[in-house]
This record gives structure tokens, C-alpha cells and sequence, in this order.
């Protein structure tokens, strides 16, 4: 199976051809149901010289990717997404609910998926993380957290954040988790410095 890494490098040279700028801009496709909190990630993507896609729903997002099986959905072949940002709490389908739609799916099951919530909740962190989900973010969401994202994408280091998660999955029980500390000050995966095991288990 190919990795994440494996995945983006080879829609980078796409994205190179589609992008005006011809900076290799990554296509983020975020998905929140507060006016707000869309617009305020939508500034930080751009800033980070993302592309930007905006939805509102769970269900908007599966119709962008062509996931909800209408015949009027936006075809993959025109859809080149590298990260998608979704946030947990969303009335009808939750982001938990879109993550596991995502990793079902045969084409879009690689593309990394974070998730972001303004609630520090252990059990729902642990679940989107077991899910699949790339990282977790507490909001509000800061520039240094999307900047973060871009750099461990381009580097295409998605192979590691995905062992992490296979090995601290089979040691779940070694060691106790603590919410002591903010995600937003915590180790990373995509941190050279952050342990390389289990990288995601340890913030929490």
C-alpha cells in the first residue's frame, strides 16, 4: 500500500502544474460548521500559501470529494487535495463520522486527515487518532499548528506518524496518558525533536 508521503509526492507535480503561482501550493480542504472559525482557518491556510477549500458539513465535504455517490458530485479526477481539516463537533455527521467515510474510501483513505475540536476529551481524541486521523488540534487553531502541517507534508514524512500509530495501537497498554498539558505546546509527529514512539499517544 502506498504511504501518505508516497501519495503526496506524487500529486505534487499536479498541484505544480495547477497552482497560478507555480509555488506548489497545497490544497487544504477544511471542513467546519462555525462561520468564524472557517474564516479564520481559511486566513491561516492562505497566509501559509495554501489553497483553500471551505465547507460547512460533513456531508458538503463527501459531496466535494464525490463520496456521497450523487452523480453531480465534483469528480476526483478535478479534485487534488493533500490535507483535509475537519472539526469533531458538527451537527449530522460529526467529524469522527467523515474521518472514518475518508479511510473507508479506496482513493482518499491515504490523504491525511486532522481533526480539531475547542474540547480536550481523552476517549475522543484516542478514537480519531485509532480511526486513522493524522493529528488532533485543539482550537483555536494557530498559524504555527497549519505551518506545521504544510512542512511534515511536503517532507512527506507520513510513513512515521502512521508506524507511531500502528505500534502505540499494539502498546496501548503500556504506559497512561495525560491532559495536563495543551495539545498546542505538546510534541508533534511531524516535530524532529518529538519522540518517534508513540509520538501521538505521548500529547496526550
Amino acid at each position: 500500500m502506498a504511504t501518505v508521503g508516497d501519495v503526496l509526492r506524487q500529486n505534487l507535480p499536479h498541484i505544480l502544474e495547477e497552482s497560478p503561482s507555480g509555488s506548489g501550493e497545497l490544497h487544504v480542504l477544511a471542513v467546519d460548521d462555525s462561520h468564524v472559525d472557517r474564516k479564520v482557518i481559511e486566513r491561516l491556510l492562505k497566509i501559509s500559501s495554501c489553497k483553500a477549500t471551505v465547507v460547512d458539513s460533513g456531508t458538503r465535504a463527501l459531496q466535494y470529494l464525490g463520496l456521497d455517490g450523487e452523480k453531480n458530485s465534483v469528480a476526483f479526477d478535478s479534485v487534488k487535495v493533500n490535507l483535509i481539516m475537519t472539526d469533531y463537533s458538527m451537527p449530522g455527521m460529526t467529524g469522527y463520522e467523515l474521518l472514518k467515510r475518508i479511510k473507508e474510501s479506496s482513493i482518499f483513505r491515504e490523504i491525511p486527515v486532522v481533526i480539531m475540536s475547542s474540547e480536550n476529551i481523552l476517549t475522543r481524541i484516542d478514537s480519531c487518532l485509532e480511526e486513522g486521523a493524522e493529528d488532533f488540534l485543539l482550537k483555536p487553531v494557530k498559524l504555527a499548528d497549519v505551518k506545521r502541517l504544510k512542512d511534515c507534508i511536503m517532507r512527506g514524512e507520513g510513513r512515521e506518524s502512521r508506524e507511531g500509530r500502528s505500534q502505540k495501537k499494539r502498546r496501548s497498554d503500556d504506559y497512561s496518558p495525560s491532559l495536563s498539558t495543551p495539545f498546542s505546546s505538546m510534541s508533534h509527529p511531524c516535530d524532529p525533536s518529538s519522540p518517534s514512539l508513540p509520538s501521538k499517544k505521548s500529547r496526550l
